[in-house]
């Protein structure tokens, strides 16, 4: 039987305000939350709200067949908590349906799996605690930001105790092979891989209205694939339902007609989770160097391809040591949220997706500024004037104390439980 794998990102940065060269070292704050808001509440009404309430129906009218997962930052988290619970809440309603997923990614859709491997496990684990205190299960699959992967950031992603992961369909990995298999790390078998299939994806996301496409249609292209191929993986952004295609060229009808013609053709809807369970690897796939989800490259040329992006990046990511030392709350959420990738895209000559700058050069001083001010801050706090080794002294005392505190609320827990059993 075939089974078709539907995801879908959420992803919305926080936009930084103008911020000029006197201002650094003035003023600590660094966001435009009217523009901010605005951009969400758009988004919320044009789009999540009525994709939420059509995934819904399209999970009732098909008795809990069609399944389907998210994987949403924690830092997208944060703003529809604060300015559109609305859809949290209904996101809450999709998650008691037990037909939702909900993956893992870094916290602040960041580059660290690139940059900074010890702030990448971190955030994973952040936007982890995230999910399961918001929906109640913790995310067992993996989707980095941007889709980024290598064999080395495979490896990162295996010892933090996942053992799937997505990627993306890029030529030069995939070279003869289909995506639609189930594949598994260069080197670490237990790790799998499941890649998503980018002109079926791409057909809804660019092409569904000049293509006039129907679900029917759409269905029948996946049934006319080589029965061998099990495993159809579809991912696209969100906003796709409602914003890249309006609600007026009938995305919304076409989503809701998808579970009635891939049942007709004896097709399943599974999540993630679920297909590596069940489906042995068709083979390692060796990716020596990071690839994502964008352009015809599939590279990470898009946030690092010029000189602007690699010192702004360089900068911030010199830092982390010290920040990851700090207890100042409003330092530390501005150092997740300098890290979301957006930043480094509008600063792109090539592809500077979303930009609300005018030129890369504009959105490279912008954030500059920003992170002087940032950078300040924190040498205030861990000057760095410390030495390495002093630094490493430091970082060691904390990581001790972290595990001390660590093993007396596991023994506290034991306690309690001992306790309970006792009681009944």
């Amino acid at each position: 039987m075939r089974n078709i794998c539907f995801y879908f990102q959420i992803h919305l940065p926080f936009l930084l305000k103008r911020y000029r060269f006197f201002e650094i070292g003035q003023d600590h704050y660094y966001y435009d939350d009217f523009q901010t808001e605005d951009r969400i509440r758009n988004v919320v009404e044009q789009s999540y709200l009525t994709a939420n309430r059509t995934i819904s129906e399209m999970i009732r009218s098909s008795n809990g067949k069609f399944r389907c997962a998210f994987t949403i930052s924690g830092l997208t988290l944060e703003q529809l908590e604060h300015y559109a619970p609305e859809v949290i809440d209904s996101f809450k309603e999709l998650a008691k349906t037990g037909s939702v997923e909900f993956l893992a990614e870094p916290y602040a859709h960041s580059l660290s799996s690139v940059f900074d491997a010890e702030e990448f496990e971190r955030q994973v684990k952040m936007q982890a605690d995230k999910i399961e205190a918001l929906f109640g299960k913790r995310p067992t699959a993996l989707f980095n930001a941007e889709l980024i992967y290598s064999d080395e950031i495979g490896e990162l992603v295996s010892k933090m105790g996942y053992k799937t992961m997505m990627i993306d369909e890029a030529k030069h990995i995939m070279g003869w092979k289909s995506p639609n298999y189930v594949y598994s790390h260069s080197y670490i078998p237990k790790l799998k891989l499941l890649v998503r299939n980018h002109k079926l994806s791409d057909d809804i996301a660019f092409r569904f209205s000049r293509m006039s496409l129907t679900a029917e249609n759409y269905i029948s292209w996946i049934s006319s694939l080589p029965p061998e191929e099990k495993v159809i993986n579809l991912g696209m952004g969100y906003e796709v339902l409602g914003i890249t295609q309006p609600a007026h060229t009938g995305i919304f009808e076409f989503m809701k007609a998808l579970p009635y013609h891939a049942m007709e053709q004896k097709m399943d809807f599974v999540l993630p989770s679920e297909i590596t369970k069940k489906s042995e690897s068709a083979g390692p796939l060796s990716v020596p160097h990071p690839m994502s989800w964008v352009g015809n490259d599939k590279d990470l040329t898009p946030w690092t391809g010029n000189d602007l992006q690699q010192e702004a990046l360089n900068k911030l990511y010199a830092v982390g040591q010290r920040v990851r030392m700090c207890t100042d709350k409003p330092l530390l959420l501005d150092w997740l949220i300098l890290q979301s990738t957006d930043h480094f895209r509008y600063m792109s000559h090539k592809d500077p997706h979303g930009t609300h700058y005018e030129s890369a050069y504009e959105a490279f001083m912008n954030y500059m500024n920003v992170l002087a001010d940032f950078l300040e801050r924190v040498d205030a706090q861990y000057p760095t004037t410390i030495e390495n080794e002093e630094l490493n002294e430091l970082l060691t005392t904390i990581n001790h104390q972290e595990k001390e505190i660590e093993n007396l609320e596991n023994e506290v827990k034991r306690l309690k439980a001992r306790k309970t059993k006792k009681e009944e």
